[in-house]
């Protein structure tokens, strides 16, 4: 579609707002009004927030007058210019998405933030009133908010946590946004990925020790981690607890992942070096769903798997379910909530499926992302609700772009079996020290708000080949703590 964008500069806005919409249409920007038949011409005028959509052969208008809610005239040209779009793209497709004009990824931190600096009041009508958020989001967003409150007041100003990259997958899904690699084509690699991983677990291990960090929390994610030979994960956990104290460390996760890659050799393994939480990942007890979405496991391989974890002693297991797969219908979620609660998790992440397919737009103005999108919503509803009445209850939440539905990923947790670290990398809550390929670094500055990030090559052959650059890199941990640590 063609976006007209006159006497303003608030394009990057207006497109994340279409994309709520539209998430996958090819946008042609112009700063003259040139209508075309697929066209959206926004416009300031005076103090008059204007839009103009055409679409499937009609014209939706709508204005608003801009005032003064946030004391500044650009951000409030934007919100309204937002809402007129908003209004036209509603009254067009009849979809009114759940967050509303709302397209951050942490609406619990702004949440937190307008209510510190403007008040509660005004914050709830701001969220309802203006980003047109729903009130059964803007309750999950003040749950949420609690349970990451509880958890961050945890950190102290020398916290950190380690993560540790596993690149590698038995398959690679369909849905799949990750760097990883599938073991077929990256068996030949691993091997040398470990050693250079170890080696950068040892540097980082004698890094935080020189600016007396004390570790928090680990998380060993990837990719899946249990793809791995279980003496390979073994010298992986082992470098960890020879290297690192856990004198201050409160949580130890490992994705075991794929049901497929979970053996008792493994999970005694990852039980005896010192994890404390696992998470069984089938995304869907749904065998259709799960050979469509290029899974090889079975929904009766993930109960197998998780009944041998109990029996390896676990007693903090977390599974991840998506919601609006394809192939997935309200009835086929509802039926993996109820399968996945008979096996009694400790947590359960919900997550809205990120599209990556092109668009299919009809010539009759049908957009198929938005049907999706309005069953998704159903979907999240009912895991919200049902884990709810089973005591399972929101303590984090976050969101991608491109999610189907503009929806919400939610960590559900019984009371006490909250994943820490979650918290701690989405609130960027204190420093995150990452290994391995396309890990991410981000230093926190204590006792404040400065943040800086340490990028690792993505890819592990570009690991392997540029370690040397990699550790070159992690030079600036020390640097970045000699700014702050008298």
């Amino acid at each position: 579609m063609r976006l007209c964008l006159i006497n303003h500069d608030h394009r990057y806005e207006t497109e994340k707002l279409i994309r709520i919409f539209l998430p996958f249409e090819k946008i042609e920007f112009t700063e003259n009004e040139d209508v075309t038949e697929f066209c959206l011409v926004t416009k300031i005028k005076e103090n008059l927030a204007c839009a103009e959509l055409y679409f499937a052969g009609n014209i939706y208008k709508n204005e608003q007058k801009i005032e003064n809610i946030n004391n500044i005239f650009s951000k409030d040209a934007e919100l309204f210019l937002a809402l007129a779009v908003y209004n036209c793209f509603t009254a067009a497709t009849g979809y009114f998405p759940d967050w509303g004009i709302l397209t951050g990824i942490r609406p619990a931190k702004l949440f937190s933030r307008l209510k510190k600096e403007r008040g509660e009041e005004f914050t709830k009508d701001y969220f309802s009133n203006f980003l047109m958020v729903k009130p059964k989001k803007l309750s999950l967003c003040t749950e949420a908010l609690k349970g990451e409150g509880n958890i961050t007041a945890l950190s102290k100003p020398n916290s950190y946590s380690l993560y540790i990259s596993i690149p590698f997958c038995p398959t690679r899904c369909s849905y799949c946004s990750f760097v990883s690699h599938s073991i077929e084509k990256a068996e030949r690699l691993i091997p040398e990925y470990i050693e250079y991983l170890c080696r950068e677990l040892i540097v980082t291990s004698e890094i935080a020790s020189r600016n007396n960090l004390k570790l928090e929390t680990i998380y060993i994610g990837g990719g899946t981690p249990t793809t791995l030979e279980t003496n390979a994960l073994e010298k992986i956990m082992l470098t960890v607890k020879q290297n690192f104290s856990f004198d201050n460390l409160r949580e130890y996760t490992v994705e075991a992942g794929r049901p497929d890659t979970i053996t008792k050799e493994k999970l005694n393994v990852i039980k005896r070096l010192g994890a404390t939480r696992i998470s069984i990942n089938p995304q869907t007890m749904n065998n259709s769903v799960l050979k469509e979405i290029g899974r090889k496991h079975s929904a009766e391989q993930t109960v197998d798997a998780f009944n041998l974890a109990r029996e390896c002693g676990f007693n903090n297991i977390n599974t991840d379910l998506i919601a609006g797969l394809p192939g997935d219908t309200f009835d086929s979620f509802k039926a993996t909530i109820q399968k996945v609660l008979s096996l009694n998790p400790e947590s359960v992440t919900v997550h809205s499926l990120s599209m990556k397919r092109s668009s299919t737009l009809t010539k009759n103005g049908e957009i198929p992302e938005i049907e999706m999108g309005k069953t998704a919503s159903l979907m999240v509803d009912y895991a919200y609700k049902t884990l709810c009445e089973n005591h399972i209850k929101p303590y984090y939440m976050y969101r991608q772009s491109k999610t189907v539905g503009n929806l919400e990923n939610v960590g559900y947790a019984k009371a006490g079996f909250e994943c820490l670290y979650n918290v701690f990398i989405m609130d960027e809550t204190h420093t995150i020290l990452s290994c391995g390929a396309s890990a991410v670094t981000k230093l926190r500055q204590p006792g404040g708000d400065s943040i800086e990030r340490i990028f690792n090559y993505k890819y592990p052959y570009e690991y392997i080949n540029q370690f040397d650059e990699i550790l070159k890199r992690k030079n600036r941990i020390d640097e970045f703590y000699a700014l702050y640590i008298t």
